[in-house]
């Protein structure tokens, strides 16, 4: 019988140790399952930081890669600003040389139309006095002109130019015009022949007389009546009403000058 009770005793105190090994077993379990959790939580928030920080890095490379190319394409504009600046400072140098040659090349010039349009005046002086009224108002105007602001050098040297190139365009052709002679104290109206700037004569509106200019004497004379026919005749060439002829009319030989 005491046997049978510690046998049951035994039993039981082996049960209640499974019971408590059990119980142990599960709460170590309990910890365990726990503990895992956390640390996947732990995970969990260490990946999002990770991936956060990955997410930020790539951010940051993106704007570095962006702020490295800007900082490439300043460069590239700084280095042909750069010589931009060198070419507009050479540019600008070229210019105030130019500018000041120009302003040389403008106090020349001016005494040199002054000069030009002188020496125009002298020469109409000294040739045959044909169309004097029209050559004299083209050169008082020539002068006018040298003396206005609101014209240009260049406009100005383009009408002196032109003013001689009339004169010499005079000494190519022969002209018809009817204007006055002044003869012997008396104004008339004839009819001018001029050929070249070699010879002038006049013819009467009448026909009754014809005369030329005579450069050695200064003046003017009458010829003879033989010659009114060769003066008709030039005046009809002149003014393209005969085809052009030889004229048997009195010129003078140039003079030599020594």
């Amino acid at each position: 019988m005491p046997q049978r009770i510690v046998r049951i005793g035994f039993c039981v105190l082996l049960a209640f140790r499974a019971i408590y090994g059990m119980e142990g077993m599960a709460a170590s379990l309990e910890g365990v399952v726990g503990a895992q959790a956390k640390t996947e939580q732990a995970a969990a928030k260490s990946q999002e930081k990770i991936d956060a920080l990955s997410e930020e890095t790539a951010e940051l490379l993106a704007e570095y890669r962006q702020v490295t190319a800007q900082l490439d394409s300043l460069r590239t504009y700084n280095r042909q600003l750069g010589k931009l600046i060198r070419s507009q400072k050479e540019e600008f140098t070229s210019l105030q040389q130019q500018l000041s040659e120009i302003e040389v090349t403008q106090r020349e010039i001016v005494p040199l139309m002054l000069r030009m349009v002188s020496s125009l005046e002298q020469f109409v002086a000294l040739d045959i006095p044909f169309l004097p009224h029209e050559r004299q108002t083209r050169i008082q105007q020539l002068k006018a002109l040298m003396d206005r602001a609101d014209v240009g050098l260049s406009e100005k040297y383009r009408r002196v130019l032109e003013a001689f190139q009339v004169e010499v365009e005079y000494g190519r052709t022969i002209e018809a015009y009817r204007g006055t002679l002044e003869m012997d104290g008396k104004s008339r109206t004839v009819d001018f022949l001029r050929i070249g700037r070699t010879a002038l004569f006049f013819h009467t509106l009448d026909g009754k007389t014809c005369g030329r200019w005579d450069a050695h004497e200064q003046r003017w004379s009458v010829l003879p009546d033989g010659y009114r026919s060769a003066v008709t005749q030039g005046l009809r060439i002149a003014r393209k009403q005969a085809p052009p002829d030889l004229l048997l009319l009195p010129i003078r030989a140039p003079e030599t000058v020594r």
